[in-house]
């Protein structure tokens, strides 16, 4: 039998926490762990890892932001898929935790419909792993990616690239020289069809552009289309 992938739901509003746990559990989507505080979650993953965090930005001792940041800073927990729930709403909160490696963001209030949709796309991506859709590597002028080695280089330089980032380069690679809508990146890179705002697609194309250098302009925008990516 296939093992129930573990969520910790760090939230320290109860009654929550135990909506969420219940949801997932309910449906069969996860097992769930409920710490309340910052600091108590860097312990619990210390302890065992699990699958995928559900992280509140509001918490005591350790704010969430500072939880994500040490987790993404740590070789072991680099790539723990963390999917960021909090009451802030405005586009630079959005944006501030898509920076930090975010691999999405739920906004207080929200469906809990939605949020098990989430879950389930960001643990098929872990299942699947990187590289997966692509094999061998890409080289151009300046990028170098091996996609089965999971490497990135521009001009001879190593790129720091978050899961997202990389599946993302992945998939417009894969598909060079085709247009792809922000819907059709969504579905692909994200693993879902709804509840997401086309938004995302454009902050992560911007960031991966930025950490590309003298190889961003070989992702294209069409304007009223969506992306493409060149030679």
């Amino acid at each position: 039998m296939n093992r129930v992938p573990r969520v910790l739901v760090v939230e320290d509003e109860q009654d929550i926490a135990v909506l969420i746990k219940h949801a997932l559990e309910r449906s069969g989507d996860a097992h769930v762990d409920v710490v309340g505080s910052g600091d108590t979650a860097l312990r619990a993953v210390a302890d065992q890892a699990p699958d995928l965090v559900i992280l509140d930005l509001n918490l005591p001792v350790l704010s969430g932001i500072e939880v994500c940041r040490l987790l993404r800073a740590r070789p072991e927990t680099a790539g723990l898929p963390i999917i960021i729930l909090t009451a802030r709403t405005s586009e630079a909160d959005r944006v501030a935790g898509l920076d930090l490696g975010a691999d999405d963001y739920v906004t207080k209030p929200f469906s809990l419909r939605e949020l098990s949709a989430r879950v389930r796309a960001v643990l098929r991506r872990r299942k699947a792993g990187p590289g997966r859709e692509v094999a061998g590597t890409y080289e151009g002028v300046h990028l170098r990616a091996d996609f089965d080695g999971v490497a990135i280089a521009v001009d001879g330089i190593p790129v720091r690239l978050t899961r997202r980032e990389f599946e993302l380069l992945k998939f417009l690679v894969e598909n060079k020289s085709r247009v792809l809508s922000r819907d059709r990146l969504l579905e692909r890179v994200w693993g879902y069809e709804h509840f997401v705002e086309t938004r995302s697609v454009d902050v992560h194309v911007g960031r991966l552009r930025s950490k590309l250098g003298a190889a961003g302009s070989q992702i294209e925008t069409v304007v009223g289309l969506g992306y493409r990516f060149v030679d």
